[in-house]
Order: C-alpha cells, then structure tokens, then sequence
C-alpha cells in the first residue's frame, strides 16, 4: 500500500504512485425527477383553479343573459280583463233617470239643461229649483248626487255631460241621480266632446298585465 493511501482505504481507492482515484459527488436525477413532477402538479393546480374562478365569474353572467331573454318572452302584455268588465258595468244614458234642480239665479236654467239631457239619451226625472240646503250655494258647474254604488257608474256617466261637476253621495235608495247647477254653470259639456268621453268610459284602454308565455 502506498503511503499516500489514508489509513482504512483500499482496493481501488489505493493510491498508487501513477494513479489517483477521482471523488465523484452522487448523481442528484431522483432529486430533479421529483422536483419536476411536483411542479408539472403545481401548474396543473394553479390552473385548474383559474379555470374554476373563470367558471364561477362568468357563469352566472351567462345564466343571466340565457334567463334574460326567456324572462322578457315570457312576460307579455296582454288586454286586462278588468277594464273590459268596467267597461261593461257602466249603464247607458237611457237607463239613467236624473233629476234636474236649479240653484243659481238664472230662471228657466233646470228645464232648459232638462231638455239637453233628454235629447243625448237621459231619462228625465223632477225638474225645478234646488232645495235651501244648494239654492244659491253651489259654486262650481254643479253638483252630482245618487246613492254610493252610483259613485262608480251612474254619476259618472252623468260626470260625461256636466265638465267641472263635483259628484257626492247621499243615503238614497232609488236609483235616480240629481244634477244640481250651480253658479259656475254654462252649458253641458259639447255634446262631440260628451260623446268622445261616453265612448272611453264605456271601452277603456286595456292595460298590459303580465302573462306567461312559452318561447
């Protein structure tokens, strides 16, 4: 054995004089090979995650926009059945009795609106002057009385003739109406104009209600 051999080294780590052993360091490709395939893992997480938070923001804009149009197709306008039936409920003029009373100076004014009213249809009930509760009281074109359902149909076809007439309720039980004229009176309503007003109460616009409707 050589002197330069250390002490507990043989074989070919024997030094000789002409030869040297070379001290190599372990190759490291298991170390590389697990490094690379836990990167290639990485990147496989890191996108599929983007992929996934891609999913979540734009998915419910998708859904949105697919709901979106069915929800506008589904909701139609259509004629609303209520305002076909008020129409309907209204009475014709000649199934209206009204009274004709005169609480302004003006003489001969209750028989003379009497008159007009009888030639657009009106059945005519009492005619003459106002009682002392509107005589000289009524400010305005004039006052409309019946019972309370005539509120909403009677009065209002009356309300047709009479521009400006306040209409009020009373504890009757008849049917007929009352026409009070007052002070601001004129004349009835144009009887074109009366007509158009006649016509758009007894056929309302229908209004849109929601409908469904399969597209």
């Amino acid at each position: 054995m050589s002197m330069l051999t250390p002490p507990g080294m043989g074989g070919k780590y024997r030094i000789t004089g002409d030869k040297y052993p070379r001290m190599r360091r372990p190759r490291r490709r298991g170390r590389l090979v697990v490094a690379l395939v836990a990167s290639v893992a990485a990147l496989g997480l890191v996108g599929w995650g983007t992929l996934q938070l891609i999913g979540i923001f734009t998915g419910n804009d998708e859904k949105a926009s697919a709901a979106g149009p069915k929800a506008d197709c589904a909701t139609k306008a259509s004629p609303s059945a209520s305002a076909s039936a008020a129409g309907s409920a209204y009475p014709k003029p000649a199934q209206i009795t009204v009274n004709v009373f005169n609480a302004t100076p003006r003489a001969g004014l209750a028989k003379e609106t009497a008159d007009a009213l009888k030639k657009r249809g009106f059945k005519i009930g009492d005619v003459g002057n106002a009682t002392k509760e509107f005589d000289k009281k009524v400010k305005g074109a004039g006052i409309l009385l019946g019972r309370t359902s005539a509120m909403s149909t009677s009065l209002r076809v009356l309300g047709t003739q009479v521009a400006g007439a306040e209409s009020r309720a009373d504890g009757r039980k008849g049917a007929d109406v009352d026409l009070i004229i007052g002070t601001g009176f004129k004349s009835l309503t144009a009887k074109a104009a009366a007509d158009k007003a006649l016509a758009a109460l007894s056929n309302p616009q229908p209004e849109p209600s929601s409908s469904k409707k399969a597209c």
